[in-house]
């Protein structure tokens, strides 16, 4: 009988580490053991508020799609400025972990490793870290790709901002205060790891001159540029706002 009760007790045991484990990685990431294990299912950009959750899922209702036009007629219009003056450096450190006010900040881990966390699968860290991701493997939402990745060829994978960063400056970024351009640079809304020569494609531009090879994703992914756009007041062209709402109708 005290086996049988003993078995019983483990049994609970185990379930009721399963579920508070579950529980513990529900809506981020999981830097424990076992999370190189984390299977990831990418979300659309409108149950993604704050960023934190992965991928690009296609927006592919009518409902989705309405709100996605919703969205995109908030986003205020304007002419494009000069590039005079920009540099990455304007926009603080290269992923350092400075910045205030948005998801996984001064968590004590690079802005890039946090979102290569968020996104990839069979995560691996830098022995002794609890932070640098040396592989993975990555589900691109661009492309469509199922890319392994590891350190060695770190450019196959970089993390794109969905609102370049010269096109915020050149937006109006140019007159913020240097924190709010911190900010946009390490939001997890507005980054997202592509495969990195689609990501070299894109540069700097706007939805009306560049948008994902995917053409399922586009909708979603023009959703995600108007988040960014609403959430820190930024403008967009004529014609990318013209491109983006064509994107969803």
């Amino acid at each position: 009988m005290e086996a049988a009760l003993s078995t019983s007790g483990t049994a609970v045991a185990v379930a009721g580490a399963l579920l508070i484990a579950a529980v513990a990685t529900q809506g981020g990431f999981d830097r424990s053991a076992g999370a190189e294990r984390k299977i990831v299912r990418q979300v659309s950009p409108l149950e993604n508020p704050r960023g934190t959750r992965a991928g690009l899922d296609p927006l592919t209702s009518r409902a989705e799609r309405a709100a996605a036009v919703r969205l995109i007629k908030k986003v205020r219009v304007r002419g494009m400025g000069s590039k005079a003056g920009y540099s990455r450096a304007r926009f603080g450190e290269n992923w350092a972990d400075t910045a205030r006010g948005v998801p996984y900040a001064r968590n004590g881990c690079r802005t890039r490793d946090d979102l290569l966390a968020r996104d990839g699968e069979a995560l691996e860290y830098r022995r002794g870290s609890r932070c640098v991701v040396v592989a993975m493997r990555l589900r691109d939402p661009y492309t469509g790709r199922l890319i392994r990745w590891s350190k060695r060829d770190s450019g196959r994978v970089q993390v794109d901002h969905v609102v370049p960063l010269s096109y915020e400056w050149r937006m109006g970024a140019s007159r913020w205060p240097r924190a709010k351009r911190v900010r946009i640079a390490n939001d997890p809304l507005n980054l997202m790891p592509v495969y990195g020569p689609v990501n070299e494609a894109k540069g700097g531009a706007g939805p009306a001159s560049w948008l994902p090879p995917v053409r399922r994703v586009r909708c979603a992914y023009v959703a995600r540029f108007a988040q960014v756009a609403v959430k820190y007041g930024l403008p967009v062209t004529r014609a990318d706002k013209a491109a983006m709402l064509a994107q969803c109708r």
